[in-house]
């Protein structure tokens, strides 16, 4: 019966056992395609881009029919691109360097001189990727990576619809990836997404939050629903609070022309510190599918609110001149490009309540700025503190409060504090941690992100890519507390260069009975 029922099955219902999806021995290969990238003589292009391109084709995870296509202004042919790729390559990629990857690669790039307003610049585009799609086999798939500002997208969004460069046949696929900032408040952000979904259907635009690539970020998913033992205590009634903090120790190295008119609420907490949050708060989907990882998200960030009062929940500042690691400093109003006069923030905190019935109760605590004392990002769960009974009250106070930290960059891997018995003749207890590193817990290094997310934009697998409804939900928690600072119309409280922020800061927790945490 069995074998009469395998043979009359429909050819469509067939199953190949070497692609069986729970069979992680084969890897996902993007089939034949071409990504173009717009901008591509950037920084963000020159160091991560092509090199994380370089490093999938390395891995064997590029198909051979693959074409690379860079759009700019510069005065290149072929081979002066593909010099300006095999220098960043050898400079950033993190595979070692292969002649025999690099000369298959290196048969399908090209470069279009152009301007986003010139028909011609954008005719030789189209006949280049024709070429590649015959003399490649690319097929009629197409990848559009807007490495460029949101200002540029809509005429470069009408250009590829005059020359019909995303005309879709039978089986063909258009993508465009686009980078943060997804405009800079609610109203923006929903003209921007406008203005793209003109010619890409919702599926086909890829916005692109390279923190979701991080293979800690994704891992804070395996240490809550792989695991029995978190899931339970992972509520309001053991959690008293979360800090999420994202330090930079860099100030905005000549990025003046673009940080300036955004501050760093709009280019970091609206994006990475909004979806750790999300991924920390989420209940367990279903499954990890983009679309059940999306509805877990965004009920999140539907719950969530700052309170009324921004002047005691919120805190901004702007770092002065100070010493980072013992070197003098200037501060950010000194900054090449930046106005004396300039209410831009470079430190931002908030405390966001989210109203549901894990959560209520639990104050989520955001934070990032420039020119702190290092480089770090990480969440970390404080738990109650125990009763004192049978301890002395000392005990437990001295003890402080349990914490499982997640920790993002650079030193990835998961940190748990408790209480333990100090040797001796007396029940003196002391915090210690217990530690789990990536590095010295698994021989293979994690990708970079930008590796996995290309990789994923080439396969057309979105789940680490925020949607529209993420995006604007964003915008409507930070949006009130953005107005409320503009109306000060003053300049952000200063803070010294290489420490942890200013006074307003530590305030806006202590009034909660809380301390930052010391990374």
């Amino acid at each position: 019966m069995g074998r009469s029922g395998l043979l009359l099955a429909p050819m469509n219902s067939y199953v190949n056992p070497l692609r069986d999806p729970q069979d992680r021995r084969i890897p996902r290969i993007a089939g034949p395609c071409v990504l173009v990238i717009f901008g591509v003589t950037g920084d963000l292009s020159r160091k991560k881009l092509m090199p994380a391109v370089y490093d999938l084709a390395n891995r064997g995870l590029l198909p051979p029919g693959f074409g690379l296509v860079g759009f700019a202004r510069r005065d290149w042919a072929d081979q002066d691109f593909a010099k300006v790729v095999h220098d960043a390559v050898k400079e950033h990629a993190r595979t070692p360097f292969r002649e025999e990857v690099w000369e298959q690669l290196l048969e399908g790039i090209r470069f279009v001189s152009g301007t986003f307003d010139s028909d011609d610049s954008f005719v030789r585009l189209r006949e280049t990727i024709r070429d590649l799609d015959t003399d490649r086999g690319t097929g009629g798939n197409h990848a559009f990576y807007l490495s460029i500002p949101p200002s540029s997208f809509e005429p470069v969004m009408s250009q590829l619809s005059r020359h019909g460069l995303v005309e879709r046949k039978d089986g063909d696929w258009n993508r465009v990836v686009i980078e943060k900032p997804f405009g800079h408040d609610l109203a923006s952000a929903r003209e921007l997404n406008d203005v793209v979904e003109t010619l890409f259907q919702p599926q086909e635009v890829f916005r692109i939050d390279h923190y979701l690539g991080k293979e800690t970020v994704q891992n804070m998913l395996a240490l809550r629903f792989a695991n029995q033992m978190f899931e339970p205590i992972w509520n309001n009634h053991y959690v008293s609070h979360v800090q999420i903090t994202m330090a930079e120790d860099i100030g905005i190295n000549g990025r003046a022309g673009y940080f300036d008119g955004i501050g760093i609420t709009r280019d970091v907490m609206q994006n990475h510190l909004l979806q750790l949050l999300a991924l920390t708060a989420m209940e367990e989907p279903t499954s990890f599918e983009a679309s059940q990882l999306r509805a877990e998200k965004q009920k999140v960030l539907a719950a969530a609110r700052v309170p009324d009062r921004y002047d005691l929940h919120t805190a901004r500042g702007q770092y002065a001149a100070g010493w980072q690691g013992g070197v003098k400093v200037i501060g950010y109003r000194e900054e090449q490009g930046v106005s004396p006069e300039s209410t831009t923030e470079t430190y931002s905190a908030i405390r966001v309540d989210i109203e549901n019935r894990r959560w209520a109760g639990v104050p989520f605590y955001l934070r990032t700025a420039k020119r702190m004392p290092r480089r770090v990002t990480e969440v970390a769960l404080s738990f109650k503190r125990a009763p004192h009974l049978p301890f002395t009250a000392t005990d437990t106070e001295e003890l402080g409060t349990n914490a499982l930290v997640m920790r993002i960059q650079p030193d990835e891997g998961v940190t748990l504090r408790f209480g333990a018995k100090v040797p001796g003749t007396q029940m003196e207890i002391r915090e210690v941690s217990m530690d789990f590193g990536y590095g010295g817990s698994f021989t293979e290094s994690s990708p970079e992100a930008y590796e996995r997310l290309i990789l994923d934009v080439l396969l057309g697998d979105p789940p680490l890519f925020p949607q529209q409804e993420e995006v604007e939900l964003s915008w409507k928690i930070l949006d009130p507390v953005l107005d409320y600072w503009a109306s000060l119309n003053e300049i952000p409280e200063q803070y010294g260069s290489g420490t942890w922020g200013p006074p307003s800061g530590v305030d806006m927790l202590a009034r909660d009975g809380f301390v930052w945490r010391r990374p």
